[in-house]
């Protein structure tokens, strides 16, 4: 009986138990990080509001109540923010954070909740971009930026509308467009600091006419420079 497979069976099962463990003893010592945007206790609850931004020159806002599909779909512990803007030209963008708590699971990939609400995804029109803000130091400000499309009835008419969607991950310390990375940076500081990172997910959202995706993510682009200074924390400005 050739003894190899057998060997290296049992230094796999080593490794998984060994990965085990330390996972678990960190576990154990972990506690909570602080969120890399704005936010103040709710009361009555252990969850907290992030703070978006009531005015911008050149927007009005509202608060916007999730929708049941996000809050039903995520943990208890989950936090959120949510704006609808509204430019003096009537242009709109609904900016939405998603706080996890101690369970990681709230920050999520946008096809999770918006498939649920019947908006269809373009892969081909999904990558990275980058937008230059100068607040509150110059820096590019990474986001995965999305199209899809949905069909609507509009007075008995069927109605096709595009949406353009970006959106990146933060917490206290670092900013990625990349889902994967995130993931990576919490177990590596989970592992070496016990600290469990409270990662925040955010989002900009306008809808359009198909074929107008281009300049709407142009006019996205000057209320992400605007708004996000406002209430992420990270980069912090130089001492």
């Amino acid at each position: 009986m050739n003894a190899k497979p057998i060997i290296a069976a049992a230094i796999v099962l080593a490794l998984i138990g060994a990965a085990a463990g330390v996972l678990h003893h960190a576990k154990a010592g972990q506690h909570l990080g602080l969120p890399g945007v704005k936010t103040r206790a709710l009361a009555g609850s252990a969850n907290l509001e992030v703070l978006l931004p009531e005015t911008l020159p050149g927007y009005k806002s509202e608060s916007e109540p999730q929708a049941a599909v996000v809050t039903n779909n995520l943990p208890a512990d989950t936090s959120f923010g949510q704006r609808l803007y509204t430019g003096d030209d009537g242009f709109q963008t609904m900016v939405g954070v998603v706080l996890m708590g101690a369970d990681r699971t709230s920050i999520h990939k946008p096809q999770i909740c918006m498939v649920g609400q019947g908006w269809r995804f373009d892969d081909q029109a999904t990558h990275i971009v980058s937008v230059p803000l100068t607040r509150p130091v110059a820096y590019e400000l990474p986001m995965m930026r999305v199209v899809a499309t949905i069909d609507t009835v509009d007075h008995g008419q069927s109605v096709r509308r595009a949406g353009v969607y970006a959106y990146w991950f933060v917490d206290a310390d670092h900013f990625t467009a990349q889902h994967n990375e995130w993931k990576w940076w919490m177990v590596k500081d989970l592992l070496l600091t016990g600290v469990l990172d409270r990662w925040a997910y955010v989002t900009f959202f306008s809808v359009c006419a198909p074929g107008q995706e281009e300049a709407t993510f142009e006019r996205m682009k000057k209320l992400i420079t605007a708004a996000v200074p406002e209430f992420q924390l990270v980069p912090r400005p130089a001492k």
